[in-house]
């Protein structure tokens, strides 16, 4: 044994528990502390190679030998906590996994086993590390032992380290902190005497023996001190003295690394939510064999082909997926086609080999035009987009395991192919940055050669065909097949729709907007300049705090690893009592929109079409809303003077064409109201009143006329917050009251709306029965953090627990009138006109001999989508460009 390296379990897993935040399994336990500590173990054997290696635990009850000495002993120190002490069982089961051993001795603390080993192996003549940060282990350190800080860049800590970090030589260690004493373990010390102070005793003296021998070499309050505390010193001596005579075995063979146990240590990492740890196994250990070959196949000659399409036409159901050019649906050109129609097997066709990309569609047209064959695949709405680029319709969509995985989870943020296939199958696809590789080195598709594609597309429909076999029995049982095929595989046929239409933007207006945009920026930077008193760069964080916190004196808020934070939350605290955080503010958000929207938005117009074409995601939002990207259509602001300039940069192509916005009012106080049958709500809404006005009437108790703007502010605060579960903090913040003001305010309110606050502590109660919040159609959203242990946590949880029904429901109402426009559009023969969705609105481009008939027909089918206690109502306007919408 040449080298044992010692790891402070304990210390590892507290250190990663505070730097790592929010982390959860499946069943919502936290899983911060174990993720941290397995990372750190993987670094240290990454860095260092041990090949004998132990983790140490504290033992069970470790601290009752000196309690003995002392009954204070680590009697300050705080609880643990509470979502700590399952992690820490987890960490001792991962270690055997590893092929780590490990120890956790009954009664013992860590560093008495850590040290007791540590001499032991010294003696054997191996190479001992502490990897700790325990300056108690310092004592120990000599020539063969020494602490490894691998938090630090792996700093080896020797004898002159130790020295130069204390005054003092490791063996007199104990004797410092039995002077200075140890705060988090409620060691008292020698009250008054430094590190200073006890660094220059030991010098002189040696020892605390001696130190306490010669009490009249002192004078003045270090004598009284020490005279003082002469007992107190020696226990203090006793509760820093480690015990090294720990019984552990004593054979090199226990301390050995081994391989890790592959299938245990994946199923491990998949309980506890750790996928890039399975991907960081096989990359260092090699993939397991997996069960029975698979058959991927070429098909690259006619013969083949037409062979394919005869087997493949006797199928009820094809899986298949498109590899491309590109990303972008409208722009990317077909490279080759892959089928599947039982697990384990594939076949690829290519577009650029022998048969060429013509030929190839032409025989496979007819394959994927036939309405009695179901095609289905992984994110199917992109491929379907790529065959109409080539001029086929997909005529049967069959189902999609990208939304099968949300509808059954949609609380998990990944549901990815790769993602699916490792959680599910344990397998480690190959990621596609093989075959493409990265950055500047990247290369097309089309030039990958045709073996590795194919190799590449047939595993992907062979797990894409596997995994449906999965969620379609999940599906069943958990009876959420309505929401799959009913709403959101139809709603997939829409978007694609709306998404081939895009929106025409224009591209000269913006330019000239960017132009106007500059010259305010110019002038803002010149106000901040001259008020500041120097130039520096706005841009940069520790510029901006040095001008603000130092150069200019203004109390800081916020402090970071870095210096004082100058983010948007702590600069809102400041704006109003400093001018220059106002303007600079205002910077802030006009540089943003220029960037962000008025310079970058002409690059996303397809040249052909002169359109932007968004990509619509049904998988990411887990309250079922939809989001956009490429750009996101839905986030441009409107409330800001020039966010409405850059919305009427938005308008119809012809000139005798308008925008028509349809926009459900105040949906979700309607759906609060009906859920929670609440008489005043459903009395204020079925009277058409407006419903903060109302809401402070009955708060501030006046009349509705007496309402002052104010009142009015408030209580919109207060009707749109408890969506959100809003508490006093958070209404205070928003309305710049007190916190007593605040929950004085809440209170009056339920008192006055009791059903509400009801329904919303049913919509908790039923979460912490089942675990999951369930929309007004049925749609799931599992919330297992509602039962964790770690308060804040369980708050955010029971927060969406409340928000997730409201929110959930209005996003499926919207999707399910999103239908019901489609097919009517469709029946009466109308061009593609829905264009875009913000969550409650509906954006139509109407020929303006339309607009009424349509405006009415939308009217009518989105407020007659769901028969609630109040009426759904519908606001639609025209304008001539969004903006005017």
């Amino acid at each position: 044994m040449k080298e044992l390296y010692i790891i402070d379990a304990s210390g590892f897993l507290f250190r990663a528990y505070y730097a790592i935040r929010n982390m959860t399994n499946a069943e919502g336990e936290s899983t911060n502390a174990l993720f941290g500590f397995i990372r750190s173990v993987q670094k240290l054997i990454h860095d260092f190679q041990p090949e004998h290696i132990v983790s140490v635990f504290d033992g069970p009850n470790n601290w009752m030998s000196r309690l003995e000495i002392d009954p204070n002993y680590k009697a300050t120190r705080r609880e643990a906590p509470p979502d700590l002490s399952h992690q820490m069982t987890w960490a001792r089961e991962f270690c055997p996994l590893m092929g780590i051993a490990h120890l956790d001795v009954p009664n013992v603390e860590a560093d008495d086993t850590m040290a007791s080993v540590a001499l032991w192996a010294a003696d054997q003549g191996a190479q001992v590390y502490f990897c700790s940060s325990d300056k108690d282990l310092c004592q120990f350190v000599d020539q063969n032992i020494s602490m490894l800080h691998t938090h630090k860049d792996n700093r080896i800590i020797g004898p002159a380290d130790v020295e130069t970090m204390f005054g003092v030589k490791p063996e007199q260690i104990r004797d410092y902190l039995a002077i200075v004493g140890d705060a988090s373990d409620n060691v008292p010390g020698i009250p008054g005497l430094g590190p200073k102070s006890a660094s220059a005793l030991l010098q002189e003296y040696g020892t605390l023996e001696e130190i306490l021998k010669h009490t009249d070499d002192f004078k003045g309050k270090k004598k009284e001190a020490i005279e003082e505390n002469v007992d107190q010193a020696r226990m203090s001596y006793e509760l820093v003295t480690i015990d090294t005579k720990i019984e552990f075995p004593h054979t090199p063979e226990f301390f050995a690394r081994k391989l890790p146990q592959m299938h245990e240590l994946k199923e491990f990492y998949q309980h506890k939510g750790f996928r890039n740890l399975i991907k960081d196994l096989e990359h260092d250990y090699g993939p397991e064999e997996e069960e029975g070959e698979v058959t991927y196949k070429t098909v690259d000659d006619e013969k083949s082909l037409n062979e394919l399409v005869k087997t493949l036409s006797k199928s009820q159901e094809i899986c298949f997926d498109t590899e491309t050019t590109g990303i972008h649906p409208i722009t990317a050109k077909l490279v080759g086609i892959g089928f599947s129609i039982k697990p384990k097997t594939g076949w690829y066709v290519p577009c650029n080999g022998k048969l060429g990309t013509e030929r190839v569609l032409e025989v496979l047209k007819p394959l994927f035009e036939n309405p009695k064959i179901g095609f289905y695949g992984h994110n199917v709405k992109y491929d379907v987009h790529i065959m109409m680029n080539h001029g086929i319709e997909v005529a049967h969509l069959s189902f999609d395991t990208i939304l099968a995985s949300y509808v059954l989870n949609a609380h998990e943020r990944q549901h990815s192919l790769d993602t699916l296939a490792l959680t599910r199958f344990g397998k480690v696809k190959t990621p596609i940055s093989d075959l493409i590789g990265k950055g500047r080195k990247e290369i097309s598709m089309w030039d990958v050669p045709i073996p590795l594609v194919s190799d590449y597309c047939c595993e992907d429909v062979d797990y894409t065909l596997r995994l449906k076999l999965e969620l379609e029995k999940e599906l069943k049982e958990r009876e959420l097949e309505d929401i799959l095929f009913n709403l959101e595989l139809p709603l997939l046929k829409v978007l694609t729709k709306m998404e081939r239409k895009g929106m025409y933007l224009d591209v000269p207006y913006l330019k000239k907007l960017s132009k106007e945009v500059e010259t305010k920026i110019a002038a803002s930077q010149k106000e901040i300049f001259a008020m500041a008193g120097e130039e520096f760069n706005l841009n940069s964080p520790k510029q901006l705090s040095h001008v603000l916190f130092e150069t200019l004196e203004i109390p800081p808020v916020k402090k970071t690893t870095t210096g004082y934070s100058t983010n948007a939350e702590v600069l809102e605290k400041l704006r109003h009592d400093y001018p220059i955080v106002e303007h600079i503010l205002d910077y802030r958000q006009l540089e943003k929109l220029r960037s962000t929207y008025i310079d970058n938005l002409p690059h996303q117009v397809n040249p052909e079409t002169h359109r932007i074409h968004c990509n619509f995601n049904q998988s990411v939002a887990a309250t079922g809303r939809l989001t956009s990207q490429d750009p996101n259509l839905q986030n441009i602001p409107v409330r800001t003077e020039l966010g409405r300039k850059i919305r009427a940069a938005f308008r119809p192509e012809k000139p005798n064409a308008s925008y028509l916005s349809a926009d459900y009012s105040q949906i979700e106080l309607r759906l609060v109201a009906h859920l929670s049958e609440d008489p005043a709500l459903i009395e204020a809404f079925r009277n058409g009143d407006d419903i903060h006005r109302h809401t402070a009437s009955r708060v501030f108790e006046v009349r509705p006329e007496e309402v002052t703007d104010e009142m009015r502010r408030r209580a919109k605060a207060v009707n749109f917050g408890i969506m959100y579960g809003q508490g006093p903090y958070g209404l205070s913040q928003q309305l710049g009251i007190s916190q007593k003001e605040a929950k004085e305010f809440i209170e009056r309110y339920f008192k006055l709306h009791s059903r509400v606050k009801e329904f919303l502590e049913a919509c908790i109660e039923e979460c912490r029965k089942t675990g999951k919040a369930v929309t007004m159609s049925g749609r799931e959203r599992a919330i297992p953090e509602i039962t964790n242990k770690n308060p804040m946590l369980r708050s955010a949880a029971e927060r969406l627990a409340v928000n997730t029904p409201l929110q959930g429901s209005q996003a499926d109402l919207i999707k399910m009138a999103m239908l019901e426009i489609d097919n009517l559009f469709t029946e009466r023969q109308y061009p593609q006109m829905m264009i875009l969705q913000i969550h409650d609105e509906l954006l139509f481009e109407v020929s303006d001999d339309l607009v009424d008939e349509v405006g009415s027909a939308v009217k009518k089918t989105m407020e007659g989508i769901w028969d609630l206690k109040v009426p759904l109502i519908v606001d639609v306007k025209v304008g001539k460009n969004w903006e005017q919408c």
